[in-house]
């Protein structure tokens, strides 16, 4: 394994880590019924830069350290960087749920019946695919309603389509295979060639796909949660990209800078990640080298 995979993973622990932190912190706040410690408000640390203290606003007598700094309510930037990193995960791998399955039964049916089965999916495709996407996601996510569960149904909706068109065509590579005909000339059901003979030999596809839908799914949260259509009453990182927006101009300068760090770091992990799946699992390439 290269040393910069062995980066990236290491990275990615450090954000997985995140988290679970931040889930934790966030159920037992919900749990005893109270505000978390990432929402809490502190007027006598407001504005602070990095590797500052300040009076808790509890306690005033005892200093509260802030690593990251605050922001205009003396929030703990660290803390709402893990939170946002919680929601970035749920985002990732519950829209992934919602847009694999969906694109991978379709490019399944299409390309191993043919026919007018292919011809249904192709339009189906084709006609989301044609949809402005971000106008399809604000719409679904208006219907559901705001917050994540918006999110989830209207990212994972319109984004099935690239998995998909490649599934489907390497299903029908996978069709014209001599361990198929076989398959069929032993009188196997369709389903059981489908689902126990093609559908292992794309699993690589299946990887390589959430790989970069991951970091792509993300993105767009950010950018819905930016616009106001998102999480509500939770750091998401559009939400802090959006609040830090409005004090560039007082020079406070590292909520926005912090996170959208954090942000460009998840993304390339992911990339630099799914170039690595498709060099080592992608047979073609694996008969080129």
């Amino acid at each position: 394994m290269k040393l910069s995979v062995k980066i990236c993973l290491a990275v990615l622990g450090l954000y997985f880590a995140a988290a679970v932190f931040g889930e934790i912190q966030y159920y037992e706040a919900v749990s005893n019924d109270e505000i978390a410690q990432y929402n809490q408000v502190n007027l006598y640390a407001r504005y602070l830069p990095p590797l500052s203290s300040a009076p808790s606003f509890e306690d005033p007598e005892q200093e509260e350290f802030f690593l990251l700094g605050t922001d205009n309510l003396g929030r703990s930037v660290a803390l709402r960087l893990m939170q946002g990193t919680r929601i970035a995960f749920h985002v990732g791998i519950m829209t992934s749920l919602i847009a694999i399955p969906l694109g991978v039964l379709l490019g399944l049916l299409g390309g191993y019946f043919k026919g007018w089965v292919d011809s249904v999916v192709v339009w189906l495709s084709a006609t989301v695919a044609s949809m402005p996407g971000l106008l399809f996601i604000l719409a679904i996510s208006l219907v559901v309603g705001q917050g994540l569960l918006g999110i989830y149904m209207g990212i994972g909706l319109t984004t099935w389509v690239g998995v998909c068109r490649t599934i489907r065509a390497e299903v029908m590579k996978q069709a014209e295979r001599a361990y198929v005909q076989a398959a069929k000339t032993l009188g196997y059901s369709h389903l059981r060639i489908m689902f126990r003979h093609i559908l292992p030999n794309v699993a690589h596809i299946i990887l390589i796909q959430f790989s970069i839908r991951f970091p792509s799914a993300i993105s767009t949260e950010v950018f819905i949660s930016f616009l106001g259509i998102g999480v509500q009453g939770e750091p998401s990182w559009g939400i802090m990209i959006d609040n830090a927006r409005r004090r560039l101009c007082q020079g406070v300068w590292w909520e926005m800078t912090f996170t959208t760090i954090a942000i460009f770091v998840l993304v390339l992990v992911f990339n630099h990640l799914a170039d690595y799946l498709r060099d080592r699992l992608d047979p073609a390439l694996r008969s080129e080298r």
